[in-house]
């Protein structure tokens, strides 16, 4: 997995952004054990979904949720899995198919 060393992404107050596999963290963040698997979970979801499949279903939830929760980010489907296994470092080798939406 490549990981890329910037200051314009991810936006402030994010420590990283995967993106078609490739992470971005902001110059001068770390990128510790647990903030790696949350990103290879997202690496998972866009293999099983098709990278732009991925990010189609991601933006389109994203939105719905806009209406539905003050904190659309927190409750899309594909942050709610990686956040709630992102400390299981044994998690991938293990995750069912499509688990986000188990």
């Amino acid at each position: 997995m490549k990981i890329i060393e910037n200051s314009l992404i991810p936006f402030k107050g994010f420590l990283a952004i995967n993106i078609f596999g490739v992470i971005f963290i902001r110059k001068g963040g770390v990128l510790n054990e647990v903030a790696l698997n949350h990103e290879q979970i997202h690496t998972a979801q866009m293999k099983e979904l098709g990278y732009v499949g991925f990010y189609i279903l991601y933006l389109i939830e994203w939105i719905i949720r806009l209406f539905i929760n003050k904190n659309a980010y927190k409750s899309i489907s594909f942050e709610k899995e990686a956040y709630e296994n992102e400390r299981n470092l044994d998690y991938l080798s293990n995750r069912r198919h499509y688990a986000q939406w188990a």
